[in-house]
């Protein structure tokens, strides 16, 4: 829907008004100027906003210092809006989040915007509905200019358009986004935590089997690893360099001279997910011919990542071939099996014995964690008879393929519940849905 056409129809005494005409703005500076007299201030950054529809003061703010002028200028009131201005996506500008509660000490921080809405004017809590309506904020996404990160002129703030109904039907639609949305938020986190009961109990599938087998009356010994506990008394006991070969992969952005280079795909830590591939990106390097050889995959290799995110520490799955030649950057193992089931290892890595191990073994720093090929190396596995291996990834497939599909609905039900907001959003801000008020 274009601006013209939703300017033409908006109910009777509703008008079309920029921004610059409905609020007073500001771009913030605070945390990227200093001064000598700077005062100890809470700052509401990018990821507060981000993050939260609501600004409240539940918030962990961070700690940060402003001047005297800075916190009059860029102080958050209630009713105000604070929105980001600038981002690596462009889709990412423009987000807005309603002050609700506050403090003399609480501004708006560096790459945020502060809106005042003027009074008798606008409502604040309905022009934060109408920034988050789709149709509206585009505006503002086709404004951001950049290339790896985007911003948002200042000018072009001013210029957004917003219907503007009649005062009582702001606050009506205000008041009825404010139930519905709470309502839908409720189904929304319903299903989540649906999801997090079926993670935990696919997690939980994985590491009873890969430790137990599938005889529930098998005998059982002592591992001789005390976070392993007890294992099923024929099932060996070994590490990982016994059966397979980890393989380091290509480091990016080497310089091979003068020699003749190929264009070819390659594996980063995003594509290896925990069980499965996300190949819906996928990068390509320029190499020489003998580098293809030393780092290109082969069918049955088990990809397993160095690190990043604690989450993504170690997790890998089973490489099939799906793109013919590949390659593996080096925060990428590649461990090619010898004397092992590919499938048995991968679901060993997904164990909560092997993320044990990872998280125990790996060189932490902030928010980061990464192990070492010479760590990985050393991961215990548990080796059943191979016959035994393949009727235990066979049943645990089944099962986790059960799973899989009811967190698919549940997946495709949040998206649902999703579009449903935004869509009642937008329908609501431009007076398409009578909430009374004389809304419409």
């Amino acid at each position: 829907m274009t601006i013209r056409t939703w300017i033409d129809e908006l109910p009777t005494q509703w008008e079309s008004k920029p921004l610059r005409a409905l609020v007073a703005y500001s771009v913030s500076n605070v945390d990227k100027l200093s001064s000598d007299d700077e005062i100890p201030v809470r700052l509401c950054n990018y990821t507060d906003v981000y993050n939260n529809e609501f600004i409240r003061l539940d918030i962990p703010f961070m700690s940060a210092t402003a001047t005297q002028a800075e916190i009059e200028k860029f102080s958050l009131n209630i009713g105000d809006i604070a929105i980001t201005k600038d981002s690596e996506s462009w889709d990412d500008i423009g987000i807005p989040a309603l002050v609700i509660e506050t403090s003399d000490d609480l501004v708006c921080g560096y790459h945020l915007a502060v809106l005042k809405p003027r009074r008798g004017v606008i409502e604040g809590a309905f022009l934060f509905r109408c920034i988050q309506a789709k149709g509206i904020r585009v505006q503002w996404e086709l404004s951001a200019n950049g290339v790896t990160r985007f911003g948002l002129p200042k000018d072009e703030i001013g210029k957004l358009t917003v219907p503007v109904p009649p005062l009582p039907t702001q606050r009506a639609i205000a008041s009825y986004l404010d139930r519905e949305t709470a309502r839908i938020a409720a189904l929304v986190a319903a299903k989540e935590k649906w999801l997090e009961l079926l993670a935990e109990k696919r997690r939980a599938l994985i590491s009873h089997a890969v430790t137990h087998g599938l005889n529930p009356n098998a005998p059982m010994r002592d591992s001789g690893i005390p976070w392993l506990g007890e294992v099923p008394a024929h099932w060996e006991v070994t590490r990982l360099k016994m059966v397979a070969e980890v393989r380091g992969g290509l480091t990016i952005g080497k310089d091979y001279g003068s020699e003749k280079l190929i264009d070819i795909p390659y594996l980063r830590v995003a594509n290896v997910q925990d069980g499965y591939l996300d190949l819906s990106t996928v990068t390509t390097v320029s190499v020489p011919y003998s580098e293809t050889q030393r780092y290109v995959l082969e069918i049955g290799d088990v990809l397993m990542n160095e690190g990043g995110d604690a989450d993504k520490l170690g997790r890998g799955c089973v490489w099939r071939g799906e793109i013919s030649p590949c390659l593996h950057q080096n925060h990428v193992f590649s461990v090619r099996p010898h004397n092992i089931d590919s499938d048995w290892l991968s679901l060993w890595t997904s164990s909560e014995s092997a993320k044990s191990y990872f998280e125990s073994n790996a060189k932490q720093s902030t928010n980061l964690a990464s192990i070492s090929a010479t760590n990985l190396k050393e991961l215990p596995i548990l080796l059943p008879p191979v016959m035994e291996q393949h009727d235990i990834v066979s049943r645990v497939g089944n099962d986790l393929d059960n799973l899989d599909k009811i967190s698919s609905r549940a997946h495709d039900t949040i998206a649902l519940l999703k579009e449903r907001r935004a869509a009642l959003i937008s329908a609501a801000v431009m007076g398409q849905i009578d909430v009374g008020g004389g809304a419409t």
